[in-house]
């Protein structure tokens, strides 16, 4: 890592500028994520049974106003806030939308039962939660007995189990579809929709369910099948440029689960008051049931409007790209924050890094610098090799948290193999002992507001647009037990990264020695781990953020340890807050 750039006129008047479009985005993006909630009535409650939930509803013209419901349940891992905007998108249409936590996720209190293995247990605690909302849905006051499920990944396959029991749903949704039923039977009125980057395979469970006994391989994109009236209809979306999170938020997937669930209950006429609605049979509802046959197109009308009145087509609002812009604007703003905390801590911040400049210009220039720089890629690469075979054979279990023991223990392996290797290049000359001085009172002011504001400023931002990361009863202790497991890897990491014999690019190579250790021992256990493989890319995304944040608050005090501190405290409340608890 480079010495800090001096602070000249010209590169604080672009600290300047940066504020101030960083802080206009900011104002933007809270406006329009804002905006997106006006008429709509959000209301939220927790059921007997613990289940937190969100009623989204339109401001109703009178207290007689009935409208549909539909029911948002969020994947694993994920929580209510992520079906968010699509619960605002069904509100502003005219209809009355729900969503929930699962046991274990969210700000749910109560854990899962049992482990990843154990299915049926697992499956039966979902499904209960599920049940328990749509019987919430059913009973609301302001709605007309007409109810619609729809669901995101492991939800998807919840949802589609719920309809089959639940005949008089109207129609089910499944975006990012999954479907473990044995039956293969598809629920009335199937709307499957994929981001176009999610895997190929991934579309063959909604292709199947469409094709009925026909060729899976004739069910087209953006085309419907059957009728909404006998509860046949179904179709097939890929949502352009989304991935498995980012569909969520795609405009084009919205509006298409927004238009099929109108369209579904503009077909279904409202009930008379008392009297439950009709349910669909089964029989009636299946489509290319004729072997080696493709199912017949139909021509369907998605309606635009309120399903309960003739009204103006909603305007869809956007959320995505304003989530996207927040964040990357929050992120932004650090750097003019680190720009003012070197102009404040400028006297002080004498000691940089690990290493005082004098110790670091000696190895620099000495006739070791090349053994030096061979062995420090032993001393980064070695543990990203053995510690997934360490934790091959370690314990599992121990913690109540979905793979978070095999987090927490991979952070602390690795990164006491990591100072191991460190204390021996040390011990060999390779590299100078560590810095220590006082740290002024001042410097661990201006840090803490740093971390403070790295970890608040994003963290209030996803926890309000994005997804849960309020910590649920019992979850203090495993953020505490993280933290220490991720300190011990974020400083061994900021050790090697500025280190007097470390390459250019250092942190990018020693953070990417992690994760491809991560992926090792997703291999060497994919049945256990492979949830980990979900969330490599959150997992990067963090490390990018994180590193920039660190990168700054180390050129502002002079000190990487305190962009470490700030790393280990996001990783371990992310990991903490939102796998999913289990039962111990």
């Amino acid at each position: 890592m480079r010495s800090a750039p001096p602070l000249t006129p010209a590169r604080l008047l672009a600290a300047v500028l940066v504020a101030l479009v960083a802080t206009t985005l900011v104002g933007w993006a809270l406006v329009t994520l804002e905006a997106a909630r006006s008429g709509v009535r959000i209301e939220h409650g927790v059921l007997a049974s613990g289940v937190p939930f969100t009623v989204f509803r339109p401001v109703a013209e009178g207290a007689t106003d009935r409208r549909p419901t539909v029911v948002l349940a969020h994947g694993f891992a994920g929580s209510q806030q992520l079906m968010h905007p699509g619960a605002l998108a069904l509100a502003r249409a005219g209809m009355i939308a729900l969503t929930f936590d699962f046991p274990g996720h969210g700000r749910h209190g109560r854990p899962l039962p049992g482990s990843l293995r154990e299915h049926d247990a697992l499956l039966a605690s979902l499904l209960g939660a599920l049940e328990q909302a749509a019987a919430h849905a059913r009973a609301l006051p302001f709605a007309d007995g007409r109810i619609a499920v729809l669901g995101h990944s492991m939800a998807s396959d919840l949802v589609l189990r719920h309809a089959l029991a639940h005949p008089d749903t109207v129609a089910t949704v499944g975006v990012s579809l999954v479907y473990g039923g044995a039956s293969g039977q598809a629920p009335a009125n199937l709307l499957a929709i994929y981001g176009s980057l999610e895997p190929d395979a991934l579309q063959a469970f909604a292709r199947r369910l469409i094709a009925g006994e026909a060729d899976p391989a004739s069910v087209r994109p953006g085309t419907t099948y059957g009728r909404f009236e006998d509860g046949s209809a179904r179709r097939l979306v890929l949502a352009r440029g989304a991935e498995h999170i980012g569909v969520l938020y795609s405009p084009e997937a919205l509006r298409e689960a927004r238009d099929w669930l109108a369209a579904a209950f503009a077909a279904r006429p409202m009930p008379a008051p008392g009297q439950p609605a009709a349910g669909i049979d089964a029989s009636d509802a299946s489509v290319g049931s004729r072997a080696g046959t493709a199912p017949e197109p139909e021509t369907v009308v998605h309606p635009r409007a309120d399903p309960t009145r003739a009204a103006p087509d909603p305007v869809l609002p956007p959320y995505g790209l304003p989530l996207l812009v927040l964040l990357a604007a929050l992120v932004a703003l650090g750097w003019p924050l680190a720009i003012a905390a070197r102009v404040v801590l400028t006297p002080t911040a004498g000691r940089r890094r690990f290493f005082d400049e004098q110790a670091r210009s000696t190895f620099a220039d000495s006739a070791r610098s090349a053994r030096s720089r061979r062995l420090w890629w032993v001393a980064a690469l070695a543990p990203a090799l053995i510690t997934p075979l360490l934790l091959k054979v370690g314990p599992s279990g121990f913690v109540p948290v979905l793979v978070a023991d095999h987090l927490l223990l991979h952070f602390l392996v690795y990164g006491l193999l990591a100072f191991a290797g460190l204390l021996m290049l040390v011990r060999g000359g390779h590299l100078p002992r560590p810095a220590v001085a006082p740290v002024p009172a001042r410097v661990l002011i201006v840090a803490a507001a740093l971390i403070a504001y790295a970890t608040l400023a994003c963290g209030l931002a996803i926890d309000r647009y994005g997804f849960n990361l309020a910590p649920a009863d019992g979850r203090g202790a495993l953020i505490a037990a993280m933290g220490i497991a991720t300190m011990a890897w974020f400083l061994s990491e900021a050790w090697l990264a500025t280190a007097p014999c470390a390459p250019r690019a250092a942190g990018v190579a020693t953070r990417a020695a992690f994760l491809l250790s991560l992926a090792l021992s997703v291999a060497l256990d994919f049945r256990g781990l492979f949830f980990l493989l979900i969330i490599l890319p959150a997992i990067l995304a963090l490390f990018l953020v994180q590193g920039l944040l660190a990168r700054w608050a180390t050129q502002a005090t002079g000190r990487a340890w305190i962009g470490a501190l700030g790393g280990a405290i996001a990783f371990a409340w992310a990991v903490a807050v939102t796998f999913p608890a289990v039962r111990a």
